[in-house]
């Protein structure tokens, strides 16, 4: 079998969330060796218990590095309109024992990162727990092959006309990771958005009949039902598997070099993340998908959850 690429998970689960690690946890390309939490679509209790149930039922002893309660500067901004108020509302898990990781998510990453040469960080939350590691050990920038994050958006925002969730959360978070001189690859609102969870989706993702099918068309099932409520969307855009469906399957997305930087200031473009071509580029942005691609990609590592 081919040499696995070794990948840490900072996520805030989150319906999407949990789909991204079911992905990374049973494909054959990807290792994953860590996985620690953020606030973000919840509080950080709540997510860090939804990450240590996904795991539980992955049959993983991975344990959850928990992150900091709020962002480096700022107050938490949860999003209970669209994930619940557990934050992955739809699923009833068994009552799993909560144990975590004796660190705090900043200390794991650098500790995981330093004892791993060419690793991948993938973020699909605010990027609060890498920020902080990158800031108190800047060595480690020098083990990490690439950031992959979900956040952004080379067109509008969806909390603000100007800024995606993740970003406007903690943009000096962001900030920091963007500036940091490691490879990052961005993927956005303006390909993440063309990724809906429609019926022929949930059909399909049925009739694989697998623990992993049947946790997605639950989750799914109020994931849609809250995003028609709250943003008037049909169906609702699976973002946060792009992340780890972009490193599995080559096919699935197209990149275009850009130099991207985070809005900081306190005015209506906080959180917008500046694309441009006319600069030296330090990121790699989704451009297009490959709905075809992408779903296989998906529906392959659901039918492995068995």
């Amino acid at each position: 079998m081919m040499n696995k690429q070794k990948i840490i998970i900072d996520c805030d689960p989150g319906h999407d969330d949990a789909i991204g690690l079911l992905v990374a946890y049973y494909s054959d390309e990807l290792d994953l060796i860590g996985v620690s939490t953020c606030a973000g679509n919840q509080t950080i209790d709540k997510t860090s218990r939804n990450a240590n149930n996904l795991l539980r039922f992955f049959n993983s002893d991975i344990k959850v590095a928990k992150g900091e309660t709020d962002p480096i500067k700022r107050k938490v901004k949860t999003c209970p309109e669209i994930h619940g108020e557990s934050g992955l509302d739809g699923y009833d898990f068994p009552k799993y024992k909560e144990e975590y990781d004796s660190r705090p998510a900043y200390q794991f990453i650098i500790d995981t990162v330093l004892a791993n040469k060419d690793i991948i960080v993938v973020t699909t939350g605010p990027m609060t727990n890498l920020a902080l590691a990158i800031s108190k050990c800047p060595d480690i920038t020098k083990n990490i092959k690439e950031i992959v994050l979900m956040g952004g958006s080379t067109t509008e925002g969806n909390i603000t006309p100007e800024a995606e969730f993740n970003i406007i959360v903690d943009p000096e978070a962001a900030d920091i990771c963007f500036k940091s001189g490691v490879p990052l690859r961005m993927l956005g609102l303006n390909v993440t958005r063309k990724i809906l969870v429609n019926n022929k989706v949930l059909t399909e993702a049925s009739k694989i009949n697998t623990r992993g099918s049947d946790l997605f068309v639950k989750l799914m099932k109020v994931f849609n039902e809250n995003q028609r409520t709250f943003f008037g969307l049909e169906f609702g855009p699976l973002h946060d598997p792009a992340t780890v469906v972009s490193l599995i399957n080559p096919k699935a997305f197209e990149f275009t070099p850009m130099h991207v930087e985070i809005d900081v200031t306190e005015t209506k473009y906080l959180g917008k993340t500046r694309c441009s071509k006319s600069k030296p580029f330090n990121c790699m942005v989704a451009t297009k998908v490959n709905l075809e691609e992408y779903w296989s990609t998906i529906f392959e590592n659901l039918r492995r959850c068995k």
